[in-house]
This record gives structure tokens, C-alpha cells and sequence, in this order.
């Protein structure tokens, strides 16, 4: 399978008519001014230029959550300015995320002449409540509508959902992801809400009115929610919001995140947590007190179970006295592995006199 690459173009609030109690896309992507065409073309070629792989796949993508919600005009200019790359055979396809209430037959026709492939719309919660207290200003009813027509239209269908929305629980959060696989999205992207400077969300919170999950909050929902997604087929293409110079710790300089559950790796805090779940029910089946095991693995499995700073390697070693060795094995299939116990605690131990 050939490799892909994402060339991300950011067009930030052009298009949306709210402001979302959590968002501020400015401070998210770091685009403090509004693009031109001279702008894509330059960041396009920046990327193909540092592309090694000449076989990969590469996707102009803009971002920014409301894509089709700019002025027209402006977007027949964004989109001729990448369909262009296209017809050069240097890209291969474009993306655009966008909200569920600027969905309609035009604007997918509009779309698919120029070469769209996938259309992501930020859903967020399938609660209308929710939503309304989130400021999104739209209802789930149009979420459905979007998505269905979205498939039907033969765009490959992506959702963007989020945990820890003001008045949202781990139930809300599990209902979202059982409605969004109801609507058969090829991809998903799963964001923990970080409270962002100069947003609604970051004024309620510093009143006392909105408490941020914690990290170890957050992971749990995201472990629920997870396999849930994977069950049925689903992609999910990101956890947590990409680390930039804006979305770091709060406590660095520059930093654009005020409070909430920000970590530098947590996709692999959800992943690996994930695997220490999976690998000791499968300890525990073994019905023996175990000492040493072997655990056979894909290389790119390697990260995810020895866990971030080795946390489950020594999770293992301090709660259970257990010593987990890795075996790498290519020809192993990724996410599945092998277990050998190398050597069990005795049964019995003689009492001393």
C-alpha cells in the first residue's frame, strides 16, 4: 500500500457563522490571517518539494471546519488553485472539512468537479443539547441529512466528534460514537476539548462554570470509544489534536491552551492503555500466577505496548511481579499478538520451620 501524505491548508473562520465555545481556529492552526491563492500554491509546493517518497499518495486538504461555507466565489478560487496540482498529476486528490448545515446537492456537485474525495463534517455530540450549549448551531437531524448525502454523492465520508463538551458525559460521548457508526463514516478524528485563550469555553472556565476532564479522564472515555469505532471498519485518523508551537503544554510560553486534558502523546496513552487492557485479560485467562512472559508483536506495535516512558512495561513488573519480554515479528498482523509464559511462581511454597 502505497503511503500518504496530507498537505494541510488552513482557512480559518472564513466560513463559520458561530463561534463555538471552544473554538478559536486561529489559535488551533496558527493562521493568524486569512489565505490567498499565492498562499496555497506556496504551501503546496513546500510540501511536495520535501515529499521523499515521489510514490506516495498526497491529498491537499483544507481545514478550518467550514469550507463550504465561504464565499463562493472564494471557494472555486481554492479549489481551481489545487485542482490545478491534480491535472499536473502532482496531487492526487483534495479534502475539505466542513459543518453539517452547509451540505446540499450543489455544493457536492461543486465539489466533485473539482476532484474532492473526502469530506469531513464536525459533528462534535449527537445531543442536540449539547450542541446548542456548545454554540455549534446545528442539530444532529442535520448531521444525518449531511451524511447521508455525503455517501450518496460518493464522497468518502469523515466525522469529527469530541469529548468533554461542556454538560457532556462518558454516556453522551458512547451515544455519539454508537449514532455516528449508525451513519457508515469511512474515518473518524476524536478530540478531547482543551480550553483554548480568547474563547466562551476559557471565560466559563476561569468562572468555575466549566471543569476540563483530566489526561486520565480523558484516555478512559477515549478506550470506550475506541474499539467501538474499529469494531465496524471505521478509520480513526487521529486522537487528540496535533502538538504545535499553539497546542502545547499550558505552562510553555506561547501556548494557546489555557486548561484541560493536553498531552503530547495521547493517542499513545489511549493506544497503549489499550494493549495493557488486552494483554492482561489474556495473562489473567491463562489461570496461573505467571513470572516471565513472552509477547510476540509487530514491530509497529512496539511503542504502544511497552507504553509511553515504558508505563506498562512497569505497571506490569510493580502491581503484578511480572516481567514482560517482546519478541518482534513482522510477519505477525498489526494489533494482534502471541503470549508464551517463559516462567510461572511456584504453586506451593515450603513454610520455613
Amino acid at each position: 500500500m502505497k503511503k500518504r501524505y496530507i498537505i494541510p491548508i488552513f482557512v480559518p473562520h472564513l466560513g463559520c457563522p458561530n463561534d463555538c465555545v471552544f473554538c478559536n481556529q486561529k489559535s488551533i492552526s496558527g493562521q493568524q490571517k486569512m489565505i490567498t491563492k499565492e498562499d496555497i500554491i506556496k504551501t503546496i509546493n513546500f510540501y511536495l518539494e520535501n515529499i521523499k517518497d515521489k510514490e506516495a499518495k498526497k491529498e491537499v486538504a483544507f481545514f478550518g471546519g467550514s469550507f463550504t461555507g465561504i464565499d463562493v466565489d472564494k471557494q472555486e478560487e481554492f479549489l481551481q488553485t489545487a485542482y490545478k496540482f491534480i491535472k499536473d498529476g502532482r496531487i492526487d486528490s483534495i479534502r475539505v472539512s466542513t459543518r453539517p448545515d452547509y451540505i446540499n446537492k450543489d455544493i457536492l456537485k461543486r465539489l466533485r468537479k473539482y476532484k474532492v474525495r473526502t469530506i469531513e463534517l464536525g459533528v462534535q455530540s449527537a445531543n442536540d443539547y449539547i450542541l446548542k450549549q456548545s454554540h455549534r448551531g446545528h442539530t444532529f437531524e442535520e448531521v444525518k441529512k449531511a451524511s447521508k448525502l455525503i455517501r450518496w454523492y460518493g464522497f468518502n465520508l469523515g466525522h469529527q466528534m469530541m469529548v468533554g463538551l461542556p454538560e457532556s458525559t462518558r454516556l453522551d460521548e458512547i451515544n455519539t460514537a454508537k449514532e455516528l457508526i449508525k451513519l457508515k463514516p469511512k474515518m473518524v478524528r476524536i478530540y478531547p476539548v482543551l480550553v483554548i485563550h480568547n474563547t466562551k469555553l476559557e471565560k466559563d472556565y476561569l468562572e468555575g462554570k466549566y471543569k476540563p476532564l483530566t489526561v486520565v479522564q480523558a484516555v478512559e472515555t477515549c478506550k470506550e470509544i475506541v474499539p467501538m469505532f474499529r469494531a465496524k471498519g471505521i478509520d480513526i485518523i487521529r486522537i487528540g489534536l496535533q502538538n504545535t508551537d499553539e497546542i502545547t503544554d499550558p505552562s510553555v510560553k506561547g501556548s494557546e491552551v489555557v486548561a484541560g486534558p493536553y498531552h503530547p502523546a495521547f493517542r499513545q496513552l489511549v493506544e497503549a492503555n489499550l494493549w495493557y487492557d488486552d494483554i492482561l485479560k489474556r495473562i489473567k485467562e491463562m489461570n496461573t500466577k505467571v513470572k516471565r512472559v513472552k509477547i510476540i508483536i509487530n514491530p509497529k506495535d512496539v511503542n504502544n505496548v511497552v507504553g509511553h516512558k515504558r508505563e506498562n512495561i512497569q505497571k506490569l513488573k510493580d502491581v503484578y511481579e511480572l516481567d514482560l519480554i517482546i519478541e518482534q515479528d513482522e510477519k505477525m498482523k498489526e494489533g494482534k499478538f502471541k503470549l508464551e509464559i517463559l516462567e510461572k511462581y511456584p504453586e506451593f511454597l515450603d513454610e520455613k520451620e
